[in-house]
Order: structure tokens, then sequence, then C-alpha cells
């Protein structure tokens, strides 16, 4: 008959059978490819949203800080080997993110080695090579015509098989070969090169800082002593380079390049973003105002009462910023869009609708086309005492709002209770670099969608710089811009968001056609100092 075992005996068991095999976290190595973060694969963006723990490059930490959740603890690549395996060994999800193609420059194979010793498991997300990734975006394929093979070179390499490579039948990729293009064309014209052979040059390559030098063997020295570039970048020589003409499509955006700044107001400005990167811009959002609740707010007490009791036929909603005061009014009383039942609601804005929509409310009234206040009203119907029961409309608005809404629909018949729903104060000035940015030109262009961003902009970070493209949504918006003393060079023709971006993308392409007519290379305004800009 056995007995059960004592504390005693339990002591005696070996540690290493009691002790319970702690758990090793892995490690993912992952390629952050050419530059574009859009090019990361589903794999990288996973793997990454994932993460305890992310170990980036200088370069790729910026791509990393996009996908990584707020809590995730970033550790600088100097050394990543240690850290991996340190954080692994604490039970933690580790992704390695690193620039460009560890695959073709050779980089992997250290990475994984250190892990192998280790002993904690890895794997391995590839991505989009620099050697397709970038002449994708230069303009131009590896293969076509005549040429049916590809050879990839490191460019830093001086004593390569130049006799090979000089075939007109192969396209030779030089890695980290933009610094000696000079050097490789003349060593290729050496081995017996057509000095025709057509090459191209491309530093920072998928990112809109990309610039792409294309010329001949014989010509590529001229034109790179002109351009004045310096940097890494990749190299092809090859009779490819010439589908360039054709195939061009990147740094032909009419906006490529370009810093746009867009001051902002409490509405949101993801669409105009987008838009704008669209045609290959850089959108930086500035917050010009703070919008804030009223001094007394009695007054919108009383109309939110009203509301729900049924004291107004209409409710009109002009900004988004009034949509939100109203519903956070609504849910402070524990009610919500069932509130407005038997309402009729009036909105512009393609923002003010999208909020309403969230909020579980559609519109009665919307304007097409131009969507302003004056459109609006356009679209209002006039009070008809035998099928409008209530002869009243609630209009909440800012403490800065015109009045020509109200004076118009009291001149159809209607009462307005025109209240202030919330405030609008201007926001902190940015930080200091912005400000410099502004006023010295580091912004191509400047967006602005109502007067008050005009005077808040200028109010808290000063006048942007005269070489700076101002682009205005509307008329009113125009007469802020000049009464500030700005010179306006694009509005838009219909006052919409979308109008106003194509309004500057349209200015955009003019200037990058005159700029290659006059034979220079770049149409950026704020890389082409020219004389001050005179006042309106």
């Amino acid at each position: 008959m056995t007995r059960a075992a004592t504390a005693a005996d339990t002591a005696t068991i070996p540690a290493k059978v009691a002790r319970k095999k702690a758990t090793v976290g892995t490690v993912a190595l992952v390629a952050a490819g050419p530059g574009d973060p859009d090019l990361l694969t589903l794999r990288a963006v996973a793997l990454m949203r994932d993460a305890d723990v992310i170990v980036a490059d200088e370069s790729t930490e910026a791509i990393a800080r996009v996908y990584a959740r707020a809590t995730t603890e970033f550790i600088a690549a100097g050394e990543h080997s240690k850290a991996m395996i340190d954080a692994a060994r604490e039970g933690k999800n580790v992704v390695r993110l690193i620039a460009g193609d560890p695959i073709i420059d050779g980089s992997l194979v250290t990475e994984a080695a250190a892990l192998r010793k280790a002993k904690v498991p890895f794997e391995v997300a590839p991505g989009v090579s620099d050697v397709t990734g970038i002449p994708a975006y230069a303009g131009f394929s590896l293969t076509g015509g005549r040429v049916r093979q590809i050879r990839v070179v490191d460019g830093t390499e001086v004593d390569l098989p130049w006799s090979d490579l000089m075939q007109p039948g192969i396209t030779t990729v030089y890695l980290n070969g933009a610094d000696s293009c000079v050097e490789i064309a003349a060593s290729l014209i050496a081995a017996g090169a057509d000095p025709k052979t057509p090459i191209a040059v491309t530093r920072q390559g998928t990112t809109v800082d990309q610039r792409t030098l294309a010329g001949t063997l014989s010509e590529i020295g001229a034109i790179a002593k002109r351009s004045k570039q310096a940097g890494p970048g990749v190299v092809v020589v090859g009779e490819v380079v010439a589908q360039r003409e054709k195939a061009d499509w990147f740094e032909a955006k009419p906006l490529f390049g370009w810093r746009v700044l867009i001051p902002r107001t409490q509405e949101p400005t993801d669409s105009i973003s987008a838009l704008l990167r669209r045609h290959g811009a850089v959108p930086m959002e500035v917050p010009t105002i703070s919008v804030e609740p009223p001094r007394t707010p009695q007054q919108i007490d009383r109309a939110v009462h009203g509301l729900v009791s049924g004291r107004y036929e209409w409710i009109g909603f002009t900004s988004v910023n009034a949509v939100r005061a109203i519903r956070e009014k609504l849910a402070s009383y524990g009610l919500d869009a069932r509130s407005f039942a038997g309402l009729k609601v009036a909105a512009v804005g393609e923002a003010t609708i999208a909020a309403l929509i969230d909020f579980g409310v559609r519109p009665d009234l919307v304007t097409e086309g131009d969507q302003t206040t004056a459109a609006l009203l356009d679209e209002w119907p006039a009070y008809d005492s035998l099928t409008d029961p209530i002869n009243r409309i609630f209009l909440p608005r800012a403490d800065i709002a015109t009045e020509s809404l109200v004076a118009g629909l009291t001149e159809l018949g209607w009462e307005v209770e025109d209240i202030t729903a919330f405030r609008t104060v201007r926001a902190a000035p940015p930080p200091a670099e912005t400000r410099e940015a502004i006023k010295t030109g580091g912004f191509d262009a400047v967006l602005f969608t109502s007067s008050s961003t005009v005077r808040n902009l200028v109010g808290i970070a000063g006048k942007p710089h005269h070489t700076t493209v101002v682009a205005c949504i509307g008329p009113l918006t125009v007469k802020a811009a000049q009464e500030h003393g700005l010179r306006v060079d694009v509005e838009a023709d219909s006052t919409t968001l979308i109008g106003l971006v194509e309004a500057l993308a349209a200015h955009g392409e003019e200037l990058r056609l005159a700029a290659l007519e006059a034979g220079e290379g770049s149409w950026r305004p704020s890389r082409r100092r020219t004389p001050t800009r005179r006042k309106a």
C-alpha cells in the first residue's frame, strides 16, 4: 500500500522536473521594402499589429508606428540581435523591421543566424524588392523587346566583369550604385558598350522624394553634375529604360512630392488628405481652432428641450461641430437620434451630412454641387401656413457664424432661433519647426477651406511664404485671404473639398508642364525661389 507524498518528499524532487518550462516568444524578420509604406505585405502589417516589441532601423520606425499598437515597445536597431533575443525569451512577440530587401542584400542571413544560435523560433516575411519595386515606380520594367535576362550586382564593387555586363540583351541592376553612376557608365563604355545605351539613376525610390535621372551612358555624367543629387540609390542599365517615355507614372503626378498644409478645423480632413495623396502630395494638418461649449448653456438647453417637445419644424446644420454639439447635448439627457422623429433636417457640407448619417439621422434637405449656406438657402422652401404646422427653425451654430442664412430664412417667412451651440477659439500655435516652414516656404501649397482657417492660421503661425501656392475653397475664403495680404493662386470651381483638390492638381500640372518645357528639374514651389509675392 502506497502512502501519500509529504511536503518533505516533494522537496526532494529535482528542480528541473518541478519547474515549468518558460514560454519563448517568436521573432518575425520583416522586409520593409523600398520605402513606400503602402507596399508592405498584408503579412507584414498583421505581424506589426500583433507585436509586443518592434526593432526598427532608423528609416523604418516611422513606417512601423503607422501599424503598431499604442502599447508596442520600439527599440532602435543598433543592438538588434541581443534586443530581439532578450524580448523573445521574455515571451514577447517581436518584429524586426528591416529596411529594403534583406533577401537581396544578404542581411537576412546575419539576423537569422543569431536567432538560430540562441534557439529562438523565427519566421520571415519577405516584401517588395528594391530590384523590381523601384524600376516600377521609375516607369519601366526589367525585360521587354529583345531583353530576356536580368543581372543584379553590387554597385559599390569596382572589380566587376564589365565585358559581360555590357551585352545589349541584358538588363543590369546596380544596387547602391547611384553615387557611382558616372564610373559605372565609363567602365561599361571602356568595355565596349554602346554609348547610347539607356541608363536610369533613382534615389529614394517609391517615396514622394523619388528622383530619377535618365539618359545614355555618354550623357549621364553631365546629367548627374547638373542635378547636384547625392545619396544611395539604384542604377539600371539597358534598353528597358527607354520604356520610361511611355510608362512614367509616379513622378508625373501633378502634385508629386508637394508638401501641402491643411489648416484644420474640428471637422475631419481624412477625405481631403486621401485626395491629395492620390495626386502625389504629402498632406500635413495643423489644428487652427479649438471648440468649446457656450459660456452660458441655458439657451442651448432650452432649444434642445424644444426640439424634443415639438417646438420646431426644421433644424439646420452647417458644420460637423454643430452636429457634435447637439449629439453631445442629447446624450447628456440620455437621448439619441430618435429625438429627431417628426423633425425636418437640413444640412450643408459633405462632412456635416456624413456626421448626421453616422448619428443615425438622414437629412431631408441637402445641396447639390456647391456646399455653401447660400446654396442651402436656395434650396430651402418658403414657409407655407397651409402645409407647415410650425414656422420655427432651430439653427445651432458657432458664436462667430455669419447671419446671412438667418436673414434669408426670415425673408422666406420662417422664424429662426439662431442658437450658439459651441464656441470656436484659436488653437495653440504649431511646433516651432512647423511655423518656420510656413514662413520660409517649406510648404508647396496651403489649402484654406473657410475664412476662419485663414484668420486663425495667420494668427497662430504667421503668413505663408510668398512661394507657397494659396488655394481657397470659395469666394468668402478668397476674400479673407486677400484681406490678409495673400495672393490667391487657386480657387475651386465648385465649393467642395474635391473641387478644391482638383483645382490645385490642375494648377500643379500647369507648373509641371511649364517646368518641363523650360528644362527645369523641379516644379515644386518650395524648390523654386521666385520674386516676393505681390499683395492682392
